[in-house]
């Protein structure tokens, strides 16, 4: 077995990538970054931000900064601030890199606009507050080829997918029994996978919330799950049963059983998977260690290859990760880490570099790449259209095109119903953190109504004034 694939592993281009950290002055430093124990990344970069969860009393908020502005932050610096409780997920729109998706302990899923130039205040109003979720929502993901679809995880155990063109949720996925812990998509979005508390591994299609394929992880017990490109194979991290921290390798057509299933320490941290389509290199990141293991991924046996592994001494709470376009393709760097490195209030970029001699540009680990353009909109989608990615060139240094920008769509606040169910109808508070929430959330819609009550009044003097002057006008005497 070993002699099979060590003439494959000396022939990959990819053995000798090494990773590369920051000079201190190109880090950001003096961060606040949250304390909570919330197995996500708190963190989301594009080619133009990077936004962080910060530690914050009353409310959540986060920190969006340019990329150019590294270096020591304020502390008075201006946040995104308009959630009631913890903000527990971030994400960029993969198509407009000034939109960023939040999610929070206050039920809410919030959509922001960041000001040319980053924040000169703080933010409170979000561009969209989309409330469906009867619990605190735990994840947001964007479509890949879609523009405005967004998709939800809260923790009472449902999926919402939202049309952000009309701000209201269209589909509702409703077979977790439990938190659903991770989602991801395939290439062209046509199917979503999702790791859940109750030990399954699902391959879903999104638009129908048919579960097409589900295995039941008894002995590999699954956290973490990423699509492998076009492969049509999942990667899983998770615990063996003798709690060591384990990797799987599933076909995505037959969850029966993993093609392989790997051990790689016995260290008790969540692994966060990374994946690479264009280089098939798949990235492990432990929490709560300094170790970055990478491997090259094949179709054939064995299927997995370890390359090497980035050690560092500072444990990494989160990761955040650079789009392609984002990265510097004249220092060969095939993939970028902002790491989250709480004790120290710092995120450190860590360049994943390919050592190369020649200055020249390097086709062979730069293939056309999902670009920032959307493949589809909402309505095709929603009615059933697959397309893969809009695929760009990198050869010419990334040029942003101002074509898609985002139009909040006007709405009156009504009861959110999808499949017949009203997500919004009253569900006992089950924490005191639940019923703070509820009692925040009623005031806010107390205000509103009072608003709305005394501008009907207004409108109704309004009225009886024009009616007392028709009466009294000239032509009825």
């Amino acid at each position: 077995m070993t002699m099979s694939w060590r003439p494959q592993y000396r022939s990959s281009k990819f053995r000798n990538v090494y990773g590369k950290v920051a000079n201190r002055e190109h880090c950001f430093d003096g961060i606040p970054i949250t304390k909570n124990v919330h197995d996500n990344h708190f963190c989301a970069v594009n080619a133009r931000f990077l936004a962080i969860v910060t530690e914050s009393a009353g409310g959540g908020s986060f920190l969006v900064i340019p990329l150019e502005q590294t270096g020591r932050i304020e502390p008075n610096y201006p946040k995104v601030c308009g959630h009631q409780g913890n903000v527990l997920d971030i994400k960029w729109n993969p198509f407009i890199d000034n939109v960023i998706a939040s999610c929070s302990e206050d039920t809410s899923v919030r959509i922001w606009e960041i000001p040319e130039g980053g924040l000169k205040r703080n933010m409170t109003e979000a561009l969209l507050q989309l409330h469906g979720h009867s619990r605190r929502v735990g994840l947001v993901e964007w479509h890949p080829t879609t523009n405005n679809i967004l998709f939800s995880a809260g923790y009472d155990y449902k999926v919402l997918i939202w049309n952000l063109d009309v701000g209201e949720p269209v589909k509702m996925i409703d077979c977790h029994t439990d938190v659903i812990l991770c989602m991801s998509f395939n290439t062209d979005g046509s199917l979503l996978t999702t790791t859940c508390k109750d030990k399954k591994l699902r391959v879903i299609e999104p638009r129908s919330g048919r579960v097409l394929q589900e295995a039941n992880c008894k002995n590999h017990r699954v956290n973490r799950v990423v699509f492998l490109g076009n492969m049509k194979r999942l990667l899983t991290t998770g615990v063996s049963r003798w709690n060591t921290r384990q990797i799987a390798l599933w076909d995505q057509e037959d969850l029966s059983m993993p093609l392989i299933e790997e051990e790689i320490d016995g260290l008790s941290g969540l692994l966060f998977p990374f994946y690479d389509a264009d280089t098939h290199m798949l990235y492990l990141a432990g929490k709560g260690d300094g170790n970055i293991r990478y491997y090259e991924i094949s179709t054939e046996k064995p299927y997995l290859s370890y390359l090497m592994e980035f050690r560092s001494p500072a444990p990494q709470k989160g990761l955040g990760v650079m789009p392609k376009h984002g990265l510097d393709v004249s220092a060969c760097e095939v993939f970028r880490f902002y790491k989250l490195v709480t004790l120290k209030g710092l995120i450190e970029p860590i360049s994943m570099i390919v050592p190369r001699r020649s200055d020249s540009y390097q086709e062979d680990i730069y293939p056309m790449t999902p670009g920032t353009e959307p493949a589809l909109t909402p309505d095709e989608w929603l009615g059933g259209i697959n397309r893969d990615p809009v695929l760009m060139s990198l050869k010419e240094g990334y040029k942003r095109s101002p074509k898609v920008a985002f139009k909040a769509p006007i709405r009156e606040k009504k009861s959110v119903v999808v499949n017949g169910i009203d997500l919004l109808e009253n569900v006992p508070p089950r924490t005191e953190n639940e019923l703070l929430r509820m009692f925040f959330r009623q005031q806010d819609e107390i205000r509103r109504l009072k608003e709305e009550l005394a501008q009907k009044d207004v409108r109704i003097r309004q009225l009886q004034l024009e009616l007392k002057n028709l009466r009294n006008s000239p032509k009825n005497c």
